[in-house]
């Protein structure tokens, strides 16, 4: 056999390697050049608009002293930051807010959780408990802020309640539909190789329904700074409600926006860290190539 018959299918070998490699690297160089359209395009909308916001309130297009303007919320949270608030320091109002969100939150995921899937494993369950909490669910929550305010009084416990029946609901029903959802096959299949209902529930039900229960974590965090944030600004001694609700009493614009944009940084850096621990713990699940 000639020498060269058996150097072409040796070059074919390592030329597949070589070009899938390639491809790997110009997806990856495609993904970081649409990042960074992304993001740019982002910042471009967000000078615009506070260009704007800026000029119209400068040129007397909109009320400056009802919208305020960029820059005298700047001027508001840099006095915060420096000098604190009526309340207090503005890291101390910060984490009052943050900690209610977070007890709020915690103990309306785990209800929330606990009861999805016990409702949605044991029909009988659901069947006696569904009404109710159907009704609870058309109920507008948010007016049950000032009946714990009486309840608990103004110290955290009633922005906890706040935020608990906030939180619970989308929770459940994320839970409940992931147990529901359960691939009968992988049930059926537990059952033949002699796993109990409890085995089943910890061993399939859960680990299946926790896409759901993640993808309602996101909202569910954003309802608790809600509930946090409404039980402050009906009665409170610290926290960014309370803030919300004393720059509202003084008519000071830029304070009530100085407030929602803190709020609005904590929300996302409490966003990205979910992110970020979802990717952590579902880095099997492929990515979503529906984008563009």
């Amino acid at each position: 056999m000639p020498p060269e018959s058996v150097s072409l299918p040796a070059a074919a070998a390592v030329a597949k390697p070589t070009d899938a490699a390639e491809r790997t690297k110009a997806r990856a160089r495609a993904v970081r050049k649409r990042a960074l359209l992304v993001n740019s395009a982002r910042l471009v909308v967000l000078a615009l608009f506070l260009g704007l916001w800026e000029w119209f309130s400068r040129a007397g297009i909109i009320d400056a002293f009802n919208f305020s303007m960029p820059s005298q919320v700047w001027d508001q949270i840099r006095t915060w930051v420096m000098h604190g608030t009526a309340q207090g320091s503005l890291a101390e109002q910060i984490w009052t807010t943050l900690q209610e969100a977070l007890y709020g939150w915690v103990i309306g995921v785990a209800a929330g959780v606990l009861l999805g899937i016990a409702l949605g494993r044991v029909r009988f369950l659901a069947d006696v408990f569904g009404p109710y909490v159907k009704i609870l669910n058309a109920m507008p929550r948010i007016v049950l802020a000032p009946i714990f305010l009486i309840w608990f009084g103004l110290g955290p416990a009633s922005k906890v309640a706040s935020a608990v029946v906030l939180v619970f609901f989308p929770v459940f029903f994320n839970a409940f539909q992931g147990a529901r959802e359960v691939d009968r096959n992988l049930v059926a299949n537990a059952r033949i190789l002699g796993a109990s209902n409890r085995q089943v529930t910890f061993q399939v039900v859960i680990p299946s329904a926790t896409s759901w229960i993640f993808t309602s974590l996101h909202v569910s965090f954003g309802f608790a700074l809600i509930g946090a944030i409404v039980g402050e600004y009906i009665g409170a001694t610290k926290g960014l409600g309370l803030m919300v609700s004393t720059a509202q009493g003084t008519f000071n614009s830029a304070g009530v926006y100085a407030a929602m944009v803190i709020l609005a940084v904590v929300a996302l850096i409490a966003e990205g860290l979910l992110t970020f621990l979802e990717k952590r713990l579902f880095r099997w699940k492929p990515a979503d190539s529906g984008a563009r």
